[in-house]
């Protein structure tokens, strides 16, 4: 159809008949329509929710790396010591001030140094714990605090904090404090302490 067409077919087209009380009635009706409809809300923009979770994440694994990175650097350079890097209360504090009440643990062994860490800000403000078990020339080390389960040499542990400043170590089939001296069965050695607050 072109052009011409269709100015014929809408010039023949009648005007439709309307009412004269349609016609003064219809602004009522839709104004009355328009008020009794709940305004529409603009729905929240899904983009801005998943770019504040993506950066978020992305702000906790930076901050990971750079804690990971910094101990492994400490690590290579106190390695030809044979130091234990657990025993820097430095390390330890800065740690602390990363994760606030969610370090579970920092545990060093022949593999190297392990963060383990809570799901949520749970572990209760206590004053670091710090166990060494060795045997022969192997150890593993962690920081800990009292009440945690942990995983060392192969056996699963609890740290628990006494009274009097000392440190009991309960496995399995043993039970170890730090005032009793001496070397446990099949060669263990286990050396525990309280980490001095005023160096954290």
């Amino acid at each position: 159809m072109n052009d011409a067409e269709l100015d014929r077919k809408l010039q023949a087209a009648r005007e439709p008949s309307l009412e004269a009380d349609y016609q003064q009635d219809f602004p009522r009706q839709v104004l009355a329509g328009l008020r009794s409809s709940p305004p529409r809300r603009p729905a929240a923009p899904v983009w801005r929710l998943r770019l504040a979770w993506g950066g978020g994440i992305a702000f906790a694994c930076l901050l990971a790396g750079f804690a990971l990175g910094r101990w492994h650097g400490r690590l290579e350079a106190s390695a030809g010591t044979g130091r234990d890097v657990l025993a820097d209360a430095k390390i330890i504090a800065e740690t602390l001030a990363l994760f606030p009440n969610r370090v579970r643990a920092i545990e060093q062994d022949g593999q190297g140094i392990k963060l383990v860490l809570a799901d949520q800000p749970e572990v209760p403000s206590s004053p670091p714990l710090y166990v060494r078990i060795s045997e022969g020339t192997n150890f593993s080390s962690m920081v800990t605090f009292s009440g945690q389960e942990i995983q060392i040499a192969g056996q699963k542990m609890t740290v628990l904090a006494e009274a009097g400043g000392g440190v009991i170590v309960m496995g399995q089939d043993f039970a170890w404090s730090s005032g009793s001296a001496g070397t446990l069965h099949n060669g263990i050695k286990i050396e525990a302490r309280r980490l001095a607050s005023q160096a954290l």
